[in-house]
């Protein structure tokens, strides 16, 4: 992934192994694998418990040397449903979290150029020497969570789709085209099409937002579902943050009015699971529901944070009485691409 980048992800025969293993673990499988083998590509815990490091580490399997990779990956389609998918979908969450655990480290620190300017809405409320840390600090923590969100957009929606049994479709592949013009085509999130032949268009979205229709974008997302029905397709909206608010309910009521379908919240994710298959609904159980369930019922908690640079370019998180490391190792064409999003 992203080989011709600054941050380029590969996976090695040792990862590849060890999440088959993750698989096994997951399925309750395990014991289908030699003694050896689960030894040492299952792990004694959950995945999310997991240190990366783990997974990368090499090994020798007793009385082999090494592991036929082809006649694993041939052993876990026979043995567990719906394996290729689950691989696919658990190897895709892999490396977007070993591309972010790289972007932590070598996320470079801003500049003085980059940020003093903004020094002037909040000059002399506080002394220079403490405003240029908090802008400082406050712009890096700004471009992790930027890239954390373009992560999470990149892993989501291909992995949603995977568990529906569908594929991402692009504008080209135009399998939506916009009403009145068969020449342009629709992004779709999830293109789906059934064994009787009907054809089903997902669009996914983490919530729906009064903001959008303030930058000009709802009307686009109005007429996604009035295309799909044109193109001879079912549209089916899922949002997964059941916030209520004017947009999301007349976003449904679209959906519904061109003879598709809109599940929001609990519903949603409902639905993903009966959709997806046993097999599959574990994996968005897992590894998508209850990460978000469980950080969510912290909401409004905010617990004390401290943030230290130390000597040797480390950070050194507090957060409660929660203590994280950061190892640093910078690469400042990071930091010029932040600032390409800065001016955009």
């Amino acid at each position: 992934m992203g080989i011709a980048t600054a941050l380029p992800v590969v996976l090695s025969g040792a990862e590849l192994a060890r999440l088959i293993g993750v698989i096994y673990r997951d399925t309750d499988r395990a014991q289908l694998l030699p003694a050896e083998l689960q030894a040492t590509i299952v792990p004694d815990q959950d995945y999310y418990a997991t240190p990366l490091a783990w997974f990368e580490a090499q090994y020798d399997v007793q009385g082999t040397g090494q592991i036929d990779h082809i006649d694993l990956m041939l052993r876990g389609r026979g043995e567990i449903p719906d394996f290729n998918t689950y691989l696919h979908c658990l190897s895709s969450l892999h490396k977007r979290r070993k591309k972010y655990a790289r972007i932590l480290s070598a996320q470079p620190i801003p500049t003085m150029v980059q940020v003093s300017p903004r020094a002037l809405v909040e000059y002399g409320g506080i002394e220079p020497d403490a405003l240029a840390s908090w802008l400082t600090w406050r712009k890096w923590f700004y471009d992790l969570d930027n890239r954390s969100a373009q992560e999470t957009g990149y892993l989501f929606e291909p992995i949603l789709a995977a568990a529906l049994g569908g594929e991402p479709k692009g504008a080209r592949a135009k399998a939506v085209t916009r009403a009145g013009d068969g020449t342009k085509g629709r992004q779709v999130d999830c293109w789906k099409i059934l064994p009787n032949g009907d054809k089903l268009a997902y669009e996914f979205k983490l919530r729906v937002t009064i903001a959008a229709s303030g930058q000009g974008r709802f009307g686009e997302e109005l007429d996604f579902a009035r295309d799909c029905r044109a193109s001879g397709a079912k549209p089916i909206l899922l949002v997964l943050d059941p916030t209520p608010n004017p947009r999301l309910a007349d976003l449904q009521a679209a959906f519904r009015a061109h003879g598709g379908e809109a599940y929001v919240g609990d519903d949603a994710w409902h639905h993903l699971e009966f959709e997806a298959g046993p097999t599959m609904a574990t994996f968005i159980d897992r590894y998508v529901s209850a990460p978000i369930h469980m950080v969510s019922n912290f909401g409004g908690q905010l617990l004390d944070l401290t943030a230290r640079r130390l000597d040797n370019g480390h950070i050194q998180l507090a957060v409660g009485a929660h203590q994280r490391l950061i190892l640093r190792r910078e690469d400042f064409a990071l930091g010029d691409e932040s600032e390409a999003d800065d001016d955009a």
